[in-house]
């Protein structure tokens, strides 16, 4: 039997500040999933933390931490 899991994906739990309702969940989570390196994304309000599933070889934190906040607006 073939192993099928993949061992590049690195899987990150971030805080996340500011979100007040389901809206800016599914804000917060298309703008990670967006991000190019991101295989998954859920958001958890009552907890404000993300889990990421990130490629660490396309796509940086850095560049996760900039992905819009639910304040800034940015789509």
């Amino acid at each position: 039997m073939k192993d099928t899991t993949d061992k590049s994906v690195r899987q990150l739990h971030l805080p996340v500040e500011g979100m007040t309702c389901a809206a800016c969940v599914s804000h917060v989570e298309g703008a990670l999933r967006g991000v190019r390196g991101i295989s998954s994304a859920q958001v958890n309000l009552a907890t404000e933390r993300a889990t990421v599933e990130m490629h660490p070889e396309v796509v940086s934190l850095g560049e996760l931490v900039k992905a819009p906040s639910p304040r800034s607006g940015r789509s």
